[in-house]
């Protein structure tokens, strides 16, 4: 792993994490490559920033339980492959009911470059720290649908204000949000704005980073 980049849990006391790519649960229906650990990773500016949101969050009776940081050039690569496969329906109710795989990309859920390859973009979202339930947020993880928008029109008016809390703890932290995902946030002053790395997330910190790919990107 490169030296500036950890796990988040080792270094974010009570933050829970379910790195969702590792598992059979996500968008494309298994494990996708790069994933051989479900453990979260991210640069340890992410990390700082993400403290202070737990803590902001604290305040307010929510933890945070994060889906995916760090994310390997060739699991997007992945996802590109699987958007050109024919769909098999297993996923399609859950993650895009209303488009087909292709239109992920065209409609900017899915992109060739990811800024969660930097290192500094994370998925999460609330939960109650007095009972552990996930906050109602108005829709799930990865649900490629306009309802997954800020500010959506039709989202109840609790997920409304959980989507807002989140919002604001993460704004005041240093993160940015993307448009089209509630539960996507960039560190502003990311440390690697144009660099994609593409070392495998596995068990132990031992793996060393192979060539990184600089290249211009967009946020998915």
């Amino acid at each position: 792993m490169n030296a500036d980049f950890a796990f988040v849990d080792e270094l974010v006391p009570g933050i829970r994490c379910d790195a969702k790519y590792a598992t059979w649960d996500n968008f494309t229906g298994k494990p996708v490559d790069g994933y051989a650990a479900n453990r979260i990773v991210g640069t340890t500016a992410l990390c700082a920033a993400l403290d202070d949101a737990r803590r902001r969050a604290e305040a307010l009776g929510f933890g945070l339980l994060l889906w995916d940081a760090y994310r390997p050039q060739r699991a997007v690569d992945c996802f590109l492959r699987w958007s050109t496969q024919p769909e098999d329906g297993r996923t399609k109710p859950r993650h895009h009911p209303n488009i087909d795989r292709a239109a992920m990309i065209e409609q900017g859920y899915v992109a060739s470059r990811s800024g969660h390859s930097r290192g500094s973009t994370v998925d999460l979202t609330l939960y109650h720290l007095a009972t552990g339930e996930l906050v109602a947020m108005g829709g799930g993880h990865d649900l490629m649908d306009p309802i997954s928008h800020h500010r959506a029109p039709g989202v109840a008016p609790a997920a409304a204000r959980h989507r807002a809390q989140l919002h604001d703890l993460m704004h005041a932290s240093g993160f940015r949000c993307y448009q089209r995902e509630w539960w996507h946030y960039t560190l502003v002053d990311e440390p690697y704005p144009d660099t994609y790395f593409d070392f495998p997330i596995v068990a132990t910190r031992e793996i060393r980073d192979v060539a990184p790919r600089v290249r211009s990107g967009v946020p998915a």
